[in-house]
């Protein structure tokens, strides 16, 4: 049965977690990217879809190759970051779900109804852009995401075969020292919830 996670787990995933800039010189090894992947590849997806499509640029040079399409603000910090993950969703994800969900042919429904593949690809490659960031965290990694970028930029440079949409960037490694940014403010429940 599964129990409320520690304190230190916490700690780690939300309380003392911060979006991160400023990364130390330590890599990011191809290994624990592929921890990763599999860390969000068990995160719940609509009909089990895993719309999202990731590169990840370990070479300075693919960062480089990336940085005229981000926001000026974004360029130099990602060029410095160990690793920079691009997440974006494949447009035609539905020719997948005979693998992936076999339980009856849901491939159909998005084929007959472009407006709800592109919605449920959308909202399930974000649920799994969330998922990548608290698996980094989980392996000790700090991200940094960013939406500062231009998607149709990004998307000819690095998903042209693959028919998918940028939807986010993260940068990914290990923090330098310990987070040292206030947290911004955050709205209170009442703000922002209801319980009926």
């Amino acid at each position: 049965m599964a129990q409320p996670l520690n304190a230190i787990a916490m700690a780690q995933l939300f309380l003392e977690a911060r979006s991160t800039h400023d990364f130390s010189e330590r890599p990011v090894t191809e290994d624990t990217v592929r921890r990763l992947y599999e860390l969000v590849s068990l995160g719940p997806t609509a009909f089990n879809a895993q719309p999202a499509r990731y590169v990840f640029l370990r070479s300075r040079a693919q960062r480089e190759r990336l940085a005229p399409a981000l926001s000026s603000s974004n360029r130099d910090k990602t060029v410095a970051a160990p690793v920079t993950v691009l997440v974006a969703y494949e447009r035609r994800f539905h020719q997948h779900l005979p693998t992936v969900f076999p339980a009856y042919d849901a491939r159909a429904l998005f084929e007959s109804t472009p407006a709800l593949a592109q919605q449920t690809a959308e909202r399930n490659a974000a649920l799994q852009a969330g998922y990548l960031i608290l698996a980094a965290r989980s392996l000790g990694l700090a991200a940094g995401p960013m939406s500062g970028f231009d998607a149709a930029q990004v998307e000819q440079l690095f998903f042209a075969e693959q028919d998918a949409q940028p939807i986010l960037i993260v940068n990914l490694g290990y923090a330098r020292g310990a987070a040292t940014t206030v947290r911004g403010p955050r709205l209170a429940f009442d703000q922002v919830a209801r319980i009926l």
